[in-house]
């Protein structure tokens, strides 16, 4: 399967590149760092909260943005 590497948009193959769908390892791990540093985020969220709470399966939703409370 042939591509453009998402980070400098050189050509690459799956057949031939190990780092697919990036030309190397020096684009992946940039394409890494840029998903660390929040340069990359996903605007919608994943999943809608009410369709799970609906579905009846156990699922653990983490707030990140809070500190942990329970004193285990």
């Amino acid at each position: 399967m042939k591509h453009k590497c998402p980070i400098c948009k050189a050509e690459t193959d799956s057949a031939i590149h190990a780092d697919f769908p990036f030309c190397s390892e020096r684009c992946r791990e940039r394409d890494l760092g840029n998903w660390a540093s929040e340069k990359y985020v996903i605007s919608d969220p994943a999943f809608d909260e009410e369709d799970i709470i609906e579905s009846g399966r156990k699922t653990i939703i983490l707030d990140l943005d809070k500190p942990n409370d329970s004193e285990n």
